[in-house]
């Protein structure tokens, strides 16, 4: 018999999709994969000799549950000079990718019955950690009218004193959204009014196609109160390399790293060695891969909007749309498994990432262009 803590615990639905998706084209059937938040670029060249290079010269072997003092000292100075505002080493911790720190950060913060607000439609690992851990979620719902940005009114109508914890997340999963200056202002005055943490998942940082990123950490005031999540997968095409991180005071840093030592004792030497170039190294092939992603965004939207009973948002960051699909007739699940049977293009359900999701879809564009533009003629044809 399971614990019953186990009947709180969710997943991620991109995951089921790509399995059946998968299935079908094992049969024989023609599948465009849009499910799956994925760049499908290689690794650049230069991380992967890193890693070589680090396993001939024996990064085999344990490393310090936080990371590696070098790597952590690395990962301190880029986000020093990325977000303007010095971080030193001892408050990185280094993870075996960006949710280890989202399930301890959550593990570690919010007890049973504290409350935790979150973006809905978001990514849906949030909601599943609040309820594993007995908090209680409260979603912040993520309006296409406000381009899928926060409402702070409706916001403040939210947080209170028992409000632990405030997620953001920007650029954002699924929509695309991006987080303007006075949202973060406005999250930064109710964190420090309710004496509230903050967890900003700022995953796709490097993928801002309009404007410049905008973090959190441009507030120094909420600093002390903040986990500023990072990591490599989406930026630099790394997601199997499995490699994250986070600054954070000092004091919740040890604690993330007991949980880590823990849980996943550390995170592979060699791995770290190759993060440090990803970030030291050139980085070329990564804004090659950024422009394409820009110019599939631009192709893709146009030609979504063109489509019968479709509405969609140009996103500014991610590689995601998030389009309304209401004009087709269609609930949201319903059009999901209607254009993966009859079109074969596998996407998912908005409500895949909570219940405000319903009437959207969401489509990765980390595919080709060939290939995206095939998915819409496919789409059209059996609309």
């Amino acid at each position: 018999m399971l614990a019953d803590r186990m009947k709180r615990l969710g997943t991620e639905t991109a995951f089921e999709v790509l399995a059946r998706a998968k299935k079908m084209e094992a049969e024989g059937r023609e599948i465009i994969h849009l499910e799956i938040g994925e760049p499908d670029f290689n690794t650049p060249r230069n991380i992967i000799d890193a890693a070589i290079g680090a396993l001939n010269d024996g990064f085999t072997h344990y490393g310090p549950s936080a990371g590696m003092p070098n790597v952590r000292k690395t990962f301190a100075e880029f986000l020093t000079k990325d977000r303007g505002i010095e971080v030193l080493p001892e408050n990185i911790v280094v993870t075996p990718g960006a949710k280890p720190i989202l399930f301890f950060s959550i593990l570690a913060l919010v007890n049973a019955g504290e409350e935790v607000v979150y973006p809905n439609p978001g990514f849906p690992i949030y909601e599943s950690v609040i309820n594993f851990v007995g908090g209680k979620p409260v979603p912040v719902p993520l309006r296409e009218e406000k381009e899928f940005s926060f409402d702070l009114e409706e916001m403040k109508g939210l947080v209170n004193d028992n409000t632990k914890l405030i997620i953001i997340n920007s650029p954002q999963n699924p929509t695309g959204g991006v987080l303007k200056p006075e949202d973060m202002k406005g999250i930064a005055e109710l964190a420090e009014k309710h004496d509230a943490w903050i967890l900003s998942d700022e995953v796709y940082s490097k993928m801002v196609y309009d404007g410049e990123h905008v973090s959190i950490y441009d507030f120094p005031e909420v600093r002390e109160r903040t986990i500023l999540l990072e990591g490599h997968s989406k930026s630099y095409a790394m997601t199997g390399w499995r490699l994250g991180y986070a600054a954070m005071p000092v004091a919740l840093a040890e604690q993330i790293s007991k949980l880590q030592t823990n849980s996943n004792s550390c995170t592979s030497s060699f791995t770290q060695v190759a993060g440090i170039e990803a970030l030291t190294g050139p980085q070329d092939e990564s804004l090659k891969m950024m422009a394409e992603f820009k110019a599939r965004r631009d192709m893709f939207v146009e030609g979504l909007n063109q489509l019968p009973g479709f509405k969609c948002l140009k996103p500014k960051g991610a590689f995601y749309v998030f389009p309304n699909i209401t004009g087709t007739g269609k609930k949201s699940k319903e059009l999901e498994e209607f254009l993966l049977e009859k079109a074969g293009v596998a996407g998912l359900s908005g409500t895949s990432f909570g219940k405000y999701g319903e009437g959207y879809l969401r489509f990765s564009y980390a595919n080709s262009q060939k290939n995206l533009k095939r998915a819409l003629e496919m789409i059209r044809a059996v609309l």
